[in-house]
């Protein structure tokens, strides 16, 4: 009989919520120990940050630490609780370095520490209010055309979430003259243009900046990596499995930071692979994303949804 495999995958910036992972915290003691050992390689308190009334929870450089950490806090919740176990892994933008960790590519205080720096150089590679992003909406978008659309602007294709959804990223100010050229070259059925409340222009040229600083950040932490566990991860940048070599690994996450997040070739990848898909984070954005894929997804956001899910 043949062995159902799993694939699970996490949420990246934007789903974070005031007392995440809180009722994981309380009700595992594995749980417990990734906050403290979080919060030991940062030298604050992701606890506080997350289950408190924290404002600085929205901004880059502490969302995205918290967000891994209570993503992986949520993994070991369900390894200890229901022995969950997964052959595949992926994650959308910096969900895709809690997929590392979870596969143990990266340990979680390097993968804290990396993520930090990498939220604070993202906000800092362009000056706030010059950069924009927009999620492009509607049935079965033609990349190609969007992208040529574009090819003039000062905007760039930043994530290619689904068959019905795209985001653009870029230059504020030229946002609108995106939003006209797209109505103009899908002839009358054009896609909804909804504006992100983004603070930086991710994903585009204008993170290009950054990488060399970010390229340092990681090349600290390899000596920390075990590369073999990333053949099993799908990478953002490629659309395929990572390679097993650490200098590869760096190298895909540093151009992740400037070019699309290729997420409709990770869940083609992952839904081949895998007879069983979870998608475990705070919110659950990607589940309409694999079903507009025609693929099923079930999405776990506490402890209420994993006992439904697992038993128990």
């Amino acid at each position: 009989m043949k062995m159902q495999t799993k694939a699970i995958v996490f949420p990246g910036q934007g789903s974070q919520r005031p007392g995440m992972g809180k009722d994981f915290f309380d009700q595992c003691q594995e749980s417990a120990r990734v906050y403290e050992e979080a919060s030991d390689a940062l030298g604050w308190s992701t606890a506080d940050m997350c289950f408190g009334e924290e404002d600085r929870l929205n901004l880059t450089e502490f969302a995205q630490p918290c967000i891994v950490t209570t993503e992986i806090a949520m993994l070991r919740a369900l390894e200890s609780e229901f022995g969950l176990t997964a052959e595949f892994w992926g994650g959308h933008s910096l969900g895709e370095y809690t997929a590392l960790t979870a596969a143990g590519v990266l340990p979680l205080a390097s993968a804290v520490k990396i993520v930090q720096a990498r939220g604070r150089l993202m906000q800092d590679a362009c000056p706030v209010g010059m950069g924009a992003m927009a999620a492009v909406i509607g049935k079965g978008l033609d990349v190609q055309l969007l992208s040529e659309t574009l090819n003039s602007l000062p905007v760039d294709l930043a994530n290619i979430n689904s068959p019905d959804q795209v985001v653009i990223s870029g230059r504020a100010d030229s946002m609108e003259q995106a939003r006209q050229g797209i109505e103009a070259a899908f002839n009358g059925a054009a896609p909804r243009f909804v504006p992100l409340n983004v603070s930086a222009p991710f994903h585009s040229r204008f993170m290009k900046s950054i990488e060399p600083s970010f390229r340092q950040v990681l090349e600290q932490e390899t000596g920390n990596f075990k590369p073999e566990g990333a053949v099993g991860v799908a990478c953002n940048y490629t659309g395929v499995f990572h390679t097993p070599n650490s200098p590869a690994i760096v190298d895909a996450l540093v151009s992740q930071l400037s070019n699309p997040v290729r997420w409709t070739n990770n869940m083609d990848l992952l839904a081949q692979a895998a007879d069983e898909i979870v998608e475990l984070g705070p919110n659950r954005p990607l589940r309409a994303f694999f079903k507009a894929m025609g693929a099923a997804c079930q999405s776990i956001t506490g402890m209420t949804a994993a006992k439904k899910v697992f038993g128990g």
